[in-house]
């Protein structure tokens, strides 16, 4: 995350009083849930996920590893590729030659930092060598996998040395400042893209050549932002390019607070939509991997890297973005936290930013017990989400939007694309409750990728076609029946930029004219609907950004849609407020505010599992702006465990008897709510050592369930209760 460094460097061991020693009390080789730490065991952040991914390269690494390793964790390795400390590769130390003319600079010179010396890279042949080695390392000290996070290379950048000179090698042709023209900015763009995706490639080829000399098994995984919030926030990065590397075994997709809270506007208004945002970005992360055999974890930060916020604010946005992560059920590994010290023995202050006004200086506080609480039974309930039963409660389902890496070439001097064009196509659509998914057109070729989609929508104002093959996927899909709606007005500057559409094999003066032709609607086919095939296309006159800034633009783009999937004969539209989902027993929903729409009550029992004393009811009602994520049962079900703030595991359950295990973190308190045939007739509670446990008890008669509340312990909680 892109100021993270500074965090890193702030967090110490001494952030809490960690201990070492017991025995490996878990393991899980499915490696389900991850997070990641620059820290030594500590007792107070030991979440019991899976996987511990031990960030940093130095000679304290081994000692860290063994630590994790030590209390029954899979250890993975975490380190910067385009930023880290690396000032032995600038000051000679490496190769005894100075290399800060490989800094990321801007068109004033000035060095981009992550903090003092800590400088963005532009990734020559030498830096790549200097991380190779690296990764060695991280072989050698028994790792499993290597994450190397956030292959960033700044917009504003591409005014190094360094730079014109991996230009001039790539282009043969001299430098041009990247602001001196759309194609200039384009083809800067593009090159930034291609140099990190070279120096992964050959950093994961080497890593895992030298696990295969010492006979292991290694992974390589690139920790990224979705490819909207790049584009959002003005970075280049080698997104959908990395899954045809063999090299790459997938990502982790880096989406929490401070990238979702990113205002977009929506009927002429800016502001933070928290959730609809982070939907669209677990979205194109979703789309990243699908029908790529790679794998995907999805992050979510109970805080987040601005330290002004108060808790109240994390524990809202915190809860709306991982709410938004489980709408794709077919990802069901994450990354729970990052930097749990921060969350655990972190303090922020007791009043938000936008509650202080003129007084920043706050009053600050450790996490309050109840959402740590809330924070551990969350991330348990995502150890038990690779469910095999779906089923949807939404709007218009099979709606996507066709995205392309492009749209991060378009981003800078001297005319930046608006990055609302995006969002002018996707949240008319959210709002009305449709899962729209961003479609990677890089991956549109593959076997079946566009077979779930019934409708897309595709613009090139703000990004442009990567390939010649994606036109002929796309129009061999609308052809077989699909519904393609083009939304464009010509008046992107970008259209004229150097590529395949207008080389002297192709002559096209815009890339859309190529798929037209595909679709046999000529190169400039007016306004209108056209049957092709068996499927649709819809002509759109108009710039995509204009139905983000108008007041009416929603209604106007949801009518093209409509008409669209009617013409196609795609079946009834449906409009709602809400999306549904429920993944086996979990339920997970969303209402949507800014819309017209009724309060969503779902008619179950549930727990809910965003409330720290895990409350039990027969519905659960929901107004517009909130979301939920509950576990259904049937009172009387059972004996079983339904959610907990540990880790739950040795179940056992005969007639009359429940026992089990129960793990976290120290200092925190579990809820744990089990369902029984009938009250408890006793219950005892044992630590490691078998000595008597202080827990409080609650029976919910119409519900069958009881509540356990007790303090967590790294080394568990032994649980027996008759009935």
């Amino acid at each position: 995350m892109v100021s993270r460094l500074a965090i890193i460097i702030a967090l110490s061991a001494a952030a809490c009083a960690a201990s070492a020693g017991g025995i490996p009390v878990f393991s899980s080789a499915d490696e389900r849930t991850c997070f990641q730490t620059a820290d030594p065991y500590n007792p107070q952040v030991d979440i019991k996920s899976d996987v511990a991914i031990v960030y940093g390269i130095d000679p304290s690494l081994p000692a860290r590893l063994e630590g994790w390793r030590a209390r029954g964790y899979r250890v993975h390795v975490m380190t910067g590729i385009a930023w880290g400390s690396y000032q032995d590769y600038l000051y000679g130390r490496f190769d005894g030659q100075q290399h800060l003319d490989d800094a990321q600079m801007n068109r004033d010179g000035v060095k981009i930092s992550h903090g003092g010396d800590v400088y963005y890279m532009v990734p020559t042949m030498p830096y790549t060598e200097m991380l190779k080695k690296r990764a060695a390392q991280v072989v050698a000290a028994g790792a499993l996998a290597l994450h190397t996070e956030e292959p960033e290379f700044w917009v504003a950048a591409g005014y190094s040395p360094s730079f014109q000179r991996e230009w001039q090698a790539y282009y043969g042709t001299p430098w041009q400042p990247p602001h001196s023209s759309p194609a200039a900015q384009y083809m800067a763009s593009k090159l930034k893209y291609v140099l990190y995706q070279r120096c992964l490639d050959a950093v994961f080829r080497h890593a895992k050549a030298e696990a295969q000399r010492r006979g292991q098994k290694f992974a390589c995984y690139v920790p990224t932002h979705s490819m909207l919030n790049y584009a959002h926030w003005g970075i280049v990065s080698p997104e959908a390019s990395l899954a045809a590397l063999a090299s790459c075994d997938g990502y982790i997709g880096q989406v929490w607070t401070g990238t979702a809270r990113t205002p977009n506007v929506y009927r002429g208004v800016a502001r933070e939509r928290t959730f609809e945002t982070a939907f669209l970005e677990y979205g194109v992360l979703h789309n990243l991997v699908r029908a790529t055999g790679k794998r995907m974890w999805y992050l979510a930060d109970p805080v987040e890297d601005d330290p002004n916020h108060s808790w109240a604010d994390y524990r809202a946005n915190y809860e709306q973005t991982v709410v938004a992560s489980l709408f794709f059920p077919d990802v069901w590994r994450f990354e729970v936290m990052p930097w749990p010290s921060r969350i655990f023995c972190g303090t922020y202050p007791r009043l938000d930013i936008k509650e202080r006004g003129d007084h920043p200086a706050a009053e600050t506080e450790g996490i309050p017990a109840d959402y740590a609480t809330e924070v551990l039974t969350v991330i348990n309930a995502l150890n038990d989400m690779k469910q095999d039963h779906i089923s949807w409660g939404s709007g218009a389902q099979g709606v996507g939007i066709l995205v392309s890496d492009t749209m991060m070439f378009q981003r800078g001097e001297p005319t930046p694309t608006d990055p609302n064009s995006f969002y002018g196509l996707a949240l008319p659509l959210v709002k009305r409750g449709a899962p729209v998914h961003p479609v990677q057109m890089e991956h549109a070729h593959r076997a079946g990728y566009l077979a779930p989609y019934r409708l897309l929508l595709l613009s090139y104002e703000f990004m442009k076609p990567p390939s010649e093959r994606a036109h002929r996927a796309v129009a061999q899909w609308v052809r077989a029946g699909g519904a393609l709606v083009y939304v464009g007005d010509g008046s992107d500057p970008y259209h004229a930029v150097p590529e395949w559409w207008n080389t002297d094999a192709l002559h096209y003066e815009r890339a859309e004219g190529h798929l037209f032709e595909l679709l046999g609607l000529g190169k400039s086919p007016q306004a209108g609907t056209y049957r092709c095939g068996r499927g649709v296309a819809e002509i759109v006159a108009a710039h995509p950004a204009s139905f983000a800034h108008s007041a009416d633009g929603p209604e106007r783009l949801v009518e093209i849609v409509r008409r669209a999937w009617t013409a196609a004969g795609l079946g009834a539209w449906r409009e709602q407020n809400h999306i549904e989902l429920s993944r086996g027993p979990y339920v997970i929903a969303a209402v949507l505010d800014e819309t017209d729409g009724e309060r969503l009550m779902i008619r179950q029992w549930t727990v809910d599992l965003l409330d720290p004393r895990l409350h039990v009811g027969a519905r659960k009602t929901l107004a517009p702006g909130q979301v939920a994520l509950l576990r259904a049962f049937e009172p009387g079900q059972g004996p079983m465990v339904l959610a907990s703030a540990s880790r739950i595991t040795d179940v056992r359950a005969s007639r009359g008897e429940i026992s089990f295990h129960s793990q976290g973190p120290a200092a925190t308190t579990a809820s744990t709510r089990v369902a029984l045939p009938g009250p408890a007739k006793s219950i005892s509670i044992g630590d490691h050592a078998g000595a008597a446990y202080p827990c409080r008890r609650e029976w919910h008669a119409a519900s069958k369930t009881l509540l356990l509340r007790y303090e967590n312990a790294p080394d568990g909680v032994a649980v027996r209760i008759t009935y």
